[in-house]
């Protein structure tokens, strides 16, 4: 993984634009229309992307100024006021806020990106980890409104070609284990990656060489990375998912470890 935040606030410039690309000549009702996440329609994310925008700002506050970072008592108002929002203006004000957040990453130099640190989420974090955990709400969530415009729309190349490689950290907080013992070695391209994914009473992902599934006689997963980001992140459902090649295990049975939020 990269550890200069510079990658990631690139890819999320590129996330924000194509977003804003995306949803800027909506109409209401196509605003109120439901996007891939099924219980919120496209304003909806929006506004949950502009409520995060936010909070992340109040996060980079906090990093840079050593004060501890917010905790719900905080957050709860900033989902009310964005809740009781109109789509339009939810939809519009997202794109501001979200606007505003990228900025304050872009600006910062070299000094305030070594500079930034707070603990939060259980873990240290500095500056490339709150932008790639940026990046990664904000390019999935993305997808869940342009994917609702367009069945054909992808996570964008720049994103997935980073996220691929911290899906490890993913799939240790949300994988949802089922019991039954798998040991596969997942193969992917655009970028090219090798992992092995274990199930049984755990869930986990590292990182593998080219030759570790003809040694061990693992099942194997192939398919493209932006697809296997979909999946880790509860995304690649039946009708959105591209040619795979599988041996001694099937998607079928993967999808349910990967519940997404």
């Amino acid at each position: 993984m990269d550890a200069s935040p510079v990658p990631w606030i690139h890819a999320l410039r590129n996330s924000h634009d194509t977003l804003q690309a995306g949803v800027g000549p909506l109409d209401a009702a196509q605003l109120e229309q439901t996007s891939y996440a099924s219980e919120w329609s496209i304003a909806q994310v929006l506004s949950h992307l502009g409520s995060q925008a936010e909070i992340f700002g109040l996060f980079l506050d906090a990093g840079l100024t050593g004060q501890d970072p917010p905790g719900m008592d905080v957050f709860g108002p900033i989902w009310d006021v964005w809740n009781a929002k109109s789509p339009q203006d939810q939809a519009s004000d997202a794109l501001h806020a979200d606007e505003a957040t990228l900025e304050r990453f872009e600006s910062m130099d070299a000094a305030e990106q070594e500079r930034l640190r707070l603990k939060a989420f259980g873990m240290d974090v500095d500056t490339t980890t709150l932008a790639r955990m940026r990046l990664g709400e904000h390019a999935i969530h993305a997808w869940d409104v342009l994917v609702a415009l367009d069945p054909a729309a992808t996570v964008a190349p720049d994103a997935v070609a980073l996220l691929v490689d911290s899906l490890d950290q993913l799939v240790g907080r949300t994988a949802k284990a089922d019991g039954k013992a798998r040991k596969v070695r997942v193969t992917t391209s655009d970028p090219e990656r090798h992992f092995i994914l274990e199930t049984g009473d755990a869930v986990s992902l590292v990182a593998a060489d080219d030759e570790t599934a003809p040694e061990l006689g693992l099942s194997e997963l192939t398919l493209p990375a932006e697809a296997f980001v979909r999946l880790v992140y509860g995304r690649l459902d039946a009708d959105h998912t591209p040619p795979v090649e599988s041996a001694g295990v099937e998607l079928d049975e993967l999808r349910p470890i990967f519940p997404g939020f």
